[in-house]
């Protein structure tokens, strides 16, 4: 009899048991599932505009990065040579992204809907990276069974690919053809490789392959050299028992990364490049105010910037570090100081903000890397902070205390909370496309086909992105290698294009071979600075004649000029 009561007892028990997997199961299910149809939103309507009335709205890269950085592709399919002497040619500086681009365009031709769904299958590649990231080795937060080295638990890595997947930030910036998501795309790879090193059989080869793509991040936008400390402390902390095998693994990254690098600036030596590659790094170095102490503003700003990201969640993954630091003695808070991606996460975002403070130039878009980073805070320290329950009546019992537990909950519930709303808005976005930048490059087009005016050529600041929608061969009057002026006379462009104003400088560099005629103007776009895309004819000056200035104004409308838009 007490036999046949324990069998039932025990089969009640399995079924419970089971039933609760099944319960874990279809709740595992239907989180990926609301994941999956989240991520796939980024990949609709992709033609449309960056989210009108957004909060980063002045972010140049809507209107002039996608063209410029794939230029070189686009160049080669649409006119059989990727190089325009004297022109904006950053393939030389960042080849990465260009090559990708020109083997993607052999498949679909070039479209700005095939150059974002590059950029869209990074970001989807980035959220399973990211899971993989958070589940590595050492994100298993306070568990005392399994030890510091636990992997993470799999509702934290959800959590944080949810924080990720619903972020209006991320969802307007993984959908422009930028540098930034394959950039993420790679360092995120690396990371992978560097949080698990710890278990691997040879660890010092895989460290050269974590250097070598570490070279392509650099390679695709040189701002991730700034992501370097980040890296060598994902590689260095796993090993950090056996720190003779940690440093050969540094010097192995530090020393590759260098090697392909080096490899690659002797091609580029080799082809005559040099020029480009100075002319890239000069353009984006901007003036320093003369004040004493700038420095301290700038990084004001810089760090400021991470606002952008997220208001929310930001103030989330700031408490979680000030916890984490007051509490440093704590069991969970050595958990999350001892774990590689939490140290490294803040080593991104402090590069992030280091390189925005010495150039001086925050960009929202300059923090779509570290956004990642920081969403991985929220979920880390959520996870450190709910712990194994200590049990009640068993003071010496390893595990949580309750009041750190319920700091935990109210920290995972503020992120839900922050999540859903982020979701919502993220939804309104792709519920709510538009295409007026689109439809104004096609305008621009249309009108260029329909009124001859000398040679097809565009120049604009924005011509290689009207080029990449269009098709129409664009040169760049912004970035012009030595001057506009020579580069004018050499390729004779016809037409003219620019936003809402004319710039006095541009316009001192096109008077000395022609006269202007504003003919057309599109609507696009929401910067109030630039929402009117201006098109005019170049007319050249009667009888080849080169103005070259002899005191003559050429920054003012002249005779023979049309110019309805102010000059400033």
């Amino acid at each position: 009899m007490l036999t046949e009561q324990i069998l039932a007892t025990e089969t009640v028990k399995s079924r419970a048991i089971r039933l609760g997997r099944w319960r874990r199961a279809v709740w595992i299910a239907a989180w990926i599932a609301a994941i999956a149809c989240l991520a796939l939103l980024h990949a609709w309507h992709l033609r449309a505009d960056f989210p009108n009335g957004s909060p980063w709205i002045s972010d140049g890269a809507k209107y002039t990065d996608e063209g410029w950085y794939g230029n070189a592709a686009i160049r080669a399919h649409l006119f059989g040579n990727w190089y325009v002497a004297g022109d904006f040619n950053p393939a030389v500086a960042v080849p990465v992204w260009p090559f990708l681009e020109w083997l993607l365009f052999f498949s679909t031709g070039v479209t700005i809907a095939a150059a974002r769904g590059l950029a869209v299958a990074c970001f989807f590649l980035n959220l399973v990276l990211s899971y993989l990231l958070l589940r590595g080795p050492g994100s298993g937060g306070l568990d005392p069974a399994r030890g510091a080295e636990s992997r993470g638990p799999r509702w934290m890595a959800l959590l944080g690919v949810t924080l990720l997947v619903t972020s209006p930030f991320l969802y307007c910036f993984s959908r422009l053809a930028i540098l930034e998501p394959l950039e993420t795309t790679l360092i995120l790879a690396a990371m992978n490789l560097a949080v698990r090193l710890g278990n691997m059989r040879r660890p010092v080869q895989a460290s050269a392959w974590i250097g070598f793509l570490f070279a392509l991040v650099v390679l695709t936008k040189t701002t991730g050299l700034f992501l370097l400390p980040a890296l060598l402390w994902a590689v260095v902390v796993p090993l950090w028992d056996k720190r003779r095998v940690a440093w050969r693994c540094a010097l192995a990254t530090t020393g590759v990364a260098g090697l392909v690098y080096g490899a690659w600036m002797a091609v580029v030596a080799a082809a005559g490049l040099l020029g480009d590659l100075k002319y890239y790094f000069f353009i984006n170095t901007y003036p320093k105010p003369p004040e004493f102490g700038w420095q301290l503003v700038a990084f004001w700003w810089s760090f400021h910037g991470l606002l952008w990201v997220d208001r929310g969640l930001m103030a989330i993954a700031g408490a979680v570090v000030l916890a984490a630091a007051l509490g440093w003695r704590s069991a969970w808070g050595r958990a999350l100081w001892r774990n590689p991606l939490f140290g490294a996460s803040l080593w991104t975002v402090a590069g992030c903000v280091l390189f925005m403070t010495l150039q001086n130039h925050p960009q929202p878009r300059y923090y779509a890397v570290p956004a990642y980073f920081c969403f991985f805070v929220v979920a880390l320290g959520v996870a450190a902070l709910l712990g194994r329950p200590r049990k009640s009546g068993r003071p010496g019992q390893p595990g949580q205390p309750v009041w750190v537990r319920g700091m935990g909950w109210a920290v995972a519930i503020a992120a839900i909370a922050a999540a859903a709303v982020d979701g919502a808005e993220t939804m309104r976005y792709a519920a709510h496309p538009e295409y007026t930048w689109a439809n104004a490059a096609t305008g621009l087009a249309t009108y260029m086909d329909a009124h001859s005016n000398g040679k097809r050529l565009l120049t604009s600041i924005s011509g290689d992105q009207i080029t990449l929608f269009t098709h129409v061969p664009s040169l760049c009057d912004d970035f012009s290698q030595p001057n506009l002026p020579s580069k004018l006379k050499r390729y004779q462009p016809g037409w003219y294009a620019t936003w809402n104003v004319l710039d006095p400088r541009s316009l001192n560099d096109l008077h000395t071979v022609y006269s202007l005629e504003q003919v057309a103007s599109f609507q696009a776009l929401d910067d109030p600075d630039r929402n009117l895309l201006v098109l005019f004819k170049l007319h050249p000056l009667a009888g080849g004649k080169v103005r070259n200035g002899g005191g003559e104004n050429l920054r003012i409308a002249l005779p023979g000029d049309q110019i309805a838009i102010p000059i400033e």
